[in-house]
């Protein structure tokens, strides 16, 4: 079928919820993506930090097939093994206490809320400004972004807003005795590329403790090493109550979770909550796959040194770079057209998240010659 049948297809069945380019993609191996007419791309976006090892990684792939083979799905009445082994490797690299597994990272910021708010009925939530934690309506009331909020109000009350930027005493000043829980991301994804000071973090963590609200760290994004640590609050030395995390934890299939420590894990009861189809085996099963490779000190050794090999690169062609780890932005004017041009006409995927950032999320077994030929292609471009 043609990119234009496609297209037909798309503007008469499709929902136009999506600016998509025209390029369709039809395999995919490691760092590369093919297009219906053979064209190969190197891919620095990875399907938005989903496929974190890179397309079809050979143990993901194995990991599925095996238990596609064997059992697709049950739902939660009953027990399988690939989601219990996940929830105890996740609860022990974390928070510790338990899990609640969702479709996606939306559904886990859903769970974490819920799980605040039934802790302390009626509290308010304390965000900051430029942080995105979904489109759900829980999680878009947590996401202080006007053009995202205002089509759907009203939203899920009892939401407040900080700066991002600048010293923490309007976030402590925000919490008090009636915040259910402060909700951060360590690195801002959709806004930008922010990573959030350590002394913010720090007093978050302090606030709650003196109030008794929950700190909630969204690591849906910064999390599963991107950062060159297996969790973006580690950075801080700041340990969360409760954490979300999805995206790149099924390595390409659908999969998020909420973690909540010991002391909060049984806050929600049965009943409370529930998922049709989270948590299933094969989507298990590819989480445990990517668990196993990512939760390395080698492995996030090496995340580190490619995210300060590429931080270098772009800065080398004159970019002004910022983020941590394989997570990275770059000022760029214009960046929507410049991550067209990139696509069409270096082969290079990226994506912008703004009229003047570029956002790079290469996976994060990249190697140093892809990420050499990514910065060349770069400065093809931005010049």
């Amino acid at each position: 079928m043609a990119l234009t049948d496609l297209q037909r297809l798309e503007s008469e069945s499709v929902m136009g919820t999506y600016a998509r380019l025209p390029v369709e993609f039809v395999r995919g191996e490691g760092t590369c993506l093919w297009d219906a007419e053979g064209n190969e791309y190197l891919d620095f976006l990875c399907g938005i930090s989903v496929n974190l090892l890179g397309h079809c990684h050979p143990a993901v792939v194995e990991a599925v097939r095996d238990q596609a083979g064997r059992l697709m799905h049950v739902g939660n009445l009953f027990y399988t093994e690939p989601a219990m082994r996940l929830a105890a490797r996740l609860a022990e690299r974390s928070v510790g206490g338990k899990v609640f597994f969702t479709n996606s990272g939306a559904e886990a910021v859903e769970c974490a809320i819920k799980l605040a708010r039934k802790r302390r009925p009626g509290g308010g939530f304390v965000v900051l400004e430029g942080g995105f934690h979904g489109r759900t309506m829980g999680a878009l009331s947590a996401t202080p972004q006007e053009s995202k909020q205002a089509p759907f109000a009203p939203l899920v009350p009892g939401f407040a807003a900080v700066p991002r930027d600048g010293p923490p005493l309007p976030l402590v000043r925000a919490v008090t005795d009636r915040t259910a829980a402060v909700i951060i991301e360590a690195v801002q994804g959709e806004s930008g590329i922010h990573p959030i000071d350590s002394q913010m973090l720090a007093a978050a963590r302090d606030a709650c403790e003196e109030h008794g609200a929950l700190l909630i760290c969204d690591e849906i994004q910064c999390g599963m090493g991107r950062t060159g640590m297996l969790w973006g609050w580690e950075h801080a030395g700041v340990p969360p109550d409760v954490m979300t995390v999805a995206k790149g934890l099924g390595g390409g299939l659908p999969i998020g979770a909420c973690v909540a420590a010991p002391e909060h894990a049984d806050v929600l009861v049965a009943g409370d909550h529930g998922s049709t189809f989270a948590g299933g085996p094969v989507a298990a099963a590819a989480a445990n796959a990517v668990l196993e490779l990512v939760d390395d000190d080698a492995f996030l050794d090496a995340v580190h040194a490619k995210g300060e090999r590429l931080a270098a690169g772009l800065r080398g062609v004159g970019l002004e770079v910022r983020g941590l780890g394989l997570m990275l932005a770059f000022q760029a004017p214009e960046a929507p057209a410049l991550v067209r041009r990139a696509l069409l006409e270096q082969r290079l995927v990226m994506n912008a998240t703004g009229p003047d950032t570029v956002r790079l999320l290469p996976p994060l077994n990249v190697s140093d010659e892809e990420i050499d030929e990514a910065v060349g292609r770069i400065a093809a471009v931005a010049a």
